[in-house]
């Protein structure tokens, strides 16, 4: 789906609706896609949004730029978590197995160490996880969700927590894999049904899948230099939707900024609401 956005993000396939979310970070700007009908519906956001998720109550969670908030349909806002810091903006964030919300930030000038990894309990109880992060990027679990995996892109790294889904708990943190050979860096991810991870590579024109043991598996070449997140989404989740964007291109690319689909490319898993 050619597409404007300025900084494409997040697409995650919601369930209950049978559509593609996304959003244009830059453009404060939440996308609805629905491949049955073809159209992209838009829900302005207040602030920039990082990240935005279905809820189980209905509407959506946004990682917006001064902290986490609670969207209608109508574009009625309600903070949940508010933690304000000039320069800093939410970024991407996923949510878990148990309805928990992992919303990562950083610094408009992507400054080293100043974000964060919060995880927000549905009750909008907030914990900072991590606390010198300089970009907080994709964020994944294994499909049993003993495993969480992270990416803060500068460490060039995907990496690894052994995860304990009762109580939210992230520990051991170590590296998966390094992501080489490349120009690009990692950026979002998802993990399919094989327990298998496909990392978007900004700056690298591709999606790479990685085995559960961090080994190179696949490299999928994009029309895009600057591909930024994928999410396995359709009936049967066989379909990989990938976001895109413009921002900082110094030549013009046709799609850059649009939503991408690769039909029947792999076979993905349910997504997760937030059960705020």
């Amino acid at each position: 789906m050619r597409g404007d956005a300025t900084l494409g993000e997040g697409p995650t396939w919601d369930t209950s609706t049978s559509t593609l979310l996304w959003v244009d970070i830059l453009g404060s700007a939440v996308h609805r896609y629905d491949p049955g009908r073809g159209t992209d519906d838009v829900l302005p956001t207040p602030q920039h949004v990082g990240a935005a998720k279905p809820r189980a109550a209905g509407g959506l969670v946004a990682n917006l730029k001064d902290g986490v908030a609670l969207l209608d349909a109508d574009g009625g806002q309600r903070w949940l978590v508010y933690w304000e810091r000039e320069g800093v903006r939410g970024n991407d964030a996923a949510v878990d197995a148990a309805g928990r919300l992992w919303a990562g930030t950083m610094r408009y000038d992507a400054a080293e160490g100043g974000g964060w990894l919060a995880r927000v309990e549905p009750d909008g109880a907030a914990k900072v996880l991590l606390d010198d992060v300089t970009i907080s990027n994709g964020i994944a679990w294994s499909p049993d969700s003993t495993l969480m995996y992270y990416i803060d892109t500068p460490t060039g790294r995907v990496d690894v927590f052994d995860y304990d889904l009762a109580t939210g708990s992230a520990a051991d943190r170590r590296p998966l894999c390094t992501v080489e050979g490349t120009p690009g860096s990692p950026d979002g991810m998802c993990v399919d049904a094989d327990g298998c991870l496909w990392v978007a590579l900004w700056g690298g024109n591709a999606i790479r899948r990685y085995t559960p043991e961090g080994k190179l598996d696949r490299e999928v070449p994009m029309p895009v230099s600057q591909p930024t997140a994928c999410a396995f989404g359709g009936h049967d989740f066989t379909d990989l939707y990938v976001t895109t964007a413009r921002e900082g291109l110094q030549e013009p690319e046709e799609l850059a900024g649009s939503l991408l689909v690769l039909p029947g490319f792999g076979v993905g898993l349910p997504s997760t609401v937030f059960a705020g």
